[in-house]
């Protein structure tokens, strides 16, 4: 409810100027039932999605006040995540790894400058990569001569993507994380893959040691010749990987049909279809030393002496093991930690990154989102925990406000816009993949397309019936204030208005960075941006407002104080520090 103007004219319930004496009694009265309504709503501890994190206020630090500092405005390092994604439906938003941290995270762990494009050179991944070909290197002669003595014919097997040949570029920098099997195989065709980092020693070493090499890839028979040639392209002994001993996945189409050894029924998995062909190959008379692949479900199933894992946290390629057969050494980790601006990559091993696959799974069972990048509008973990939220804060908040704007106070709440009032995750899902796009964002804005956030309408308009003043403060630009104004009305809105609406600047025209705001560099953060003009609501020029909560959805909406209390809305599918 606003029935005030910016600077200064009197809040509801007050006529005139008050008797002084009568003023003081007012002030004291309203401090004292301020005080109890500020014990019921509490004083949260470390911030999470449903607790209020009572931040920095105006009138003094935050020790002053007895609430945590700006340190405590964090994000979580420590996940537990199963990989089929099934951990969405029970760890909450703050529990989920957010994608862009773990994005961030394996740029670093390949040396990836945010290009897409891995250092060919030297970076976590390539170490890694040196010290499991080093081991495994170091045993080859012993392990053949051990073969030999028993009359065995030794034999490795190795997966094409990301055990021989490494896809990141492709992966990373034109695929964006999102697969696209056209593009890919305009890469395969071009022969456009690089070795995978020091496996061209390994294998041109096995191959003089005597041993026979197998390709085994999920690439299919169209794309045999081309992978074959990329292999011995980029340095593969020639001899080493052959057409005869290098399989590819069938296609159905003209010769290209399942080979008759494999029995498994329509489509096989990948443990079926591996785990098949190395049991053909051993048909043939060969012991399989050892068996490489980037993913478990090129090891599991057995038909190897030893299975050799290598690093890959870019995708994800379950398949279930076969009946019968248990392999609790062959599964992926479910314990992360994982520090938000990406530089765990530099320390924590590829097996250490939470797999980005992995990841979107979890968010899609968090959203209620069946794989279609559409959100489910009634029911999901998601909902059920903004709905506490809202059942936690709400009425806490309207005993606030009404009991300030009783006494004469000049309560107000702020609220950020993306995932705070307005839920973006068809856009940012179904849209844009989990890849922002300004210019696609703001066709979303000028059309009003984002619904509510839920639970999030009933809050607000109680609040402003209760006589808070309620603000907008969120990243959009000044070109996108009204069509975004607009779009909380559709939805339900009733108090956002422009003059209590803050937007971002664009520097064209007469949309220019406000007086009040100064910045350390020519390109403020979210954090000064946000933090100063709470600041300017709080100040004199703006009318003294009382800040008793501020909603956001990122952690740099809540930092930098100017408010009673920072309330922190879960949101694992973008990180803006």
């Amino acid at each position: 409810m606003r029935t005030t103007s910016p600077a200064g004219t009197p809040h509801a319930g007050t006529t005139g100027t008050a008797h002084p004496r009568r003023s003081r009694r007012l002030l004291t009265a309203a401090v004292t039932a301020v005080a109890v309504v500020g014990l019921a709503l509490g004083t949260a501890g470390p911030a999470s999605a449903h607790a209020a994190v009572p931040a920095h206020h105006a009138g003094g630090s935050p020790s002053s006040w007895g609430w945590p500092p700006d340190s405590q405005l964090t994000p979580r390092t420590h996940f537990v995540m199963a990989p089929d994604g099934s951990s969405g439906l029970t760890q909450g938003g703050e529990g989920i790894p957010n994608i862009d941290s773990d994005k961030k995270t394996i740029y670093a762990y390949y040396g990836d400058p945010g290009t897409g494009i891995a250092d060919k050179t030297s970076s976590p991944y390539i170490s890694e990569m040196n010290r499991i070909v080093a081991a495994q290197t170091a045993r080859l002669q012993r392990d053949f001569d051990k073969a030999k003595r028993r009359g065995e014919k030794p034999a490795l097997v190795f997966d094409a993507d990301d055990t021989t040949l490494w896809t990141y570029d492709m992966e990373v920098a034109d695929m964006h994380f999102n697969f696209n099997p056209a593009e890919q195989d305009v890469w395969v065709q071009g022969q456009r893959f690089p070795a995978t980092p020091a496996m061209v020693a390994l294998v041109n070493k096995a191959k003089r040691i005597g041993y026979t090499i197998f390709g085994l890839t999920g690439r299919n028979d169209n794309q045999k010749a081309a992978t074959v040639a990329n292999l011995a392209k980029v340095g593969y002994d020639p001899k080493a990987f052959v057409a005869d001993r290098f399989y590819t996945k069938w296609t159905n189409t003209g010769s290209s049909t399942q080979p008759s050894y494999l029995t498994c029924v329509a489509t096989c998995t990948t443990v079926e279809y591996k785990a098949g062909t190395r049991a053909h190959i051993e048909s043939l008379g060969y012991t399989i030393v050892a068996n490489y692949g980037d993913q478990f479900s090129d090891l599991q199933g057995g038909h190897a002496q030893r299975a050799v894992k290598l690093p890959n946290p870019t995708y994800y390629l379950p398949s279930a093991d076969l009946p019968g057969l248990t392999e609790p050494w062959l599964a992926p980790r479910t314990r992360f930690t994982m520090k938000p601006d990406g530089s765990s990559g530099l320390t924590a091993g590829g097996e250490g990154i939470p797999n980005i696959d992995s990841v979107k799974k979890t968010i899609y069972a968090y959203y209620g989102d069946p794989g279609t990048g559409i959100s489910n509008k009634t029911a999901s973990p998601y909902i059920t925990e903004l709905a506490k939220v809202v059942h936690k804060y709400q009425n806490r908040l309207v005993a606030q406000c009404r009991v300030e704007s009783r006494f004469g106070g000049r309560p107000a709440i702020v609220f950020d816009t993306d995932d705070t009032t307005l839920w973006t995750y068809d856009m940012e899902v179904a849209a844009m993949h989990f890849n922002f796009d300004p210019a696609l964002q703001d066709v979303w804005v000028q059309q009003k397309k984002f619904p509510a956030t839920p639970g999030m309408v009933a809050l607000v308009n109680a609040v402003d019936a209760a006589g808070c003043q309620v603000v907008g403060l969120t990243g959009r630009n000044d070109g996108q204030k009204d069509a975004t104004i607009a779009n909380l009305k559709d939805v339900g809105y009733n108090p956002f208005e422009s003059d209590f609406f803050f937007t971002k600047w664009t520097g064209v025209g007469t949309s220019q960075q406000p007086s009040y705001i100064t910045c350390a560099a020519a390109k403020c953060t979210t954090i000064e941006y946000k933090s100063q003009t709470r600041k300017y609501i709080e100040s004199k020029d703006f009318g003294r407002y009382h800040i008793i909560a501020n909603f956001g959805d990122q952690f740099s909406d809540l930092l930098g104080g100017h408010a009673q209390r920072a309330i922190k809305l879960p949101n694992p599918t973008y990180y803006l520090p």
